[in-house]
């Protein structure tokens, strides 16, 4: 349910793990790792009970949402090693910042620009850009 393309779905499956997780169900592995990275975000906890809000970054908010699935699509990059860029960009920084989490928050800085890029002109991913922006945040 998680790859739906309805916002409300995605909310929903997320939302519903963590539930779960609070209730000590059991989770299959993609509501773990989405757990996994809410328990790291204390801030969002009582955010991601409500699905239907609404979250405007003009005025300075963060959308938890978003930024939980932000945070599962960089280690499903880095489980797989694609783009080899964001290995190297993660192994880079974590040398020097010694903090996976905040790491993590560098480099999903790139894919939100890539995403925002591709809403703003209407166009696919430039995945060139994001090996460039992961290549820069190296340096």
């Amino acid at each position: 349910m998680l790859y739906s393309q309805n916002r409300s779905e995605q909310r929903a499956f997320l939302s519903n793990a963590w539930v779960k997780f609070q209730n000590n169900e059991g989770l299959d592995p993609m509501e773990f790792q989405l757990v996994e990275i809410i328990k790291l975000h204390p801030e969002y906890h009582h955010l991601i009970q409500t699905t239907d809000a609404e979250y405007f970054p003009e005025h300075g908010q963060v959308n938890p949402f978003l930024h939980i699935n932000l945070h599962l699509a960089l280690r499903e990059q880095l489980s797989i090693n694609q783009p080899i860029e964001v290995r190297l960009a993660y192994d880079s920084l974590l040398e020097k910042i010694k903090d996976p989490h905040e790491v993590e928050h560098t480099l999903i800085d790139c894919i939100a620009e890539m995403i925002f890029s591709a809403q703003k002109n209407h166009s696919s991913f430039d995945y060139e850009n994001y090996k460039r922006c992961l290549n820069n945040k190296c340096i």
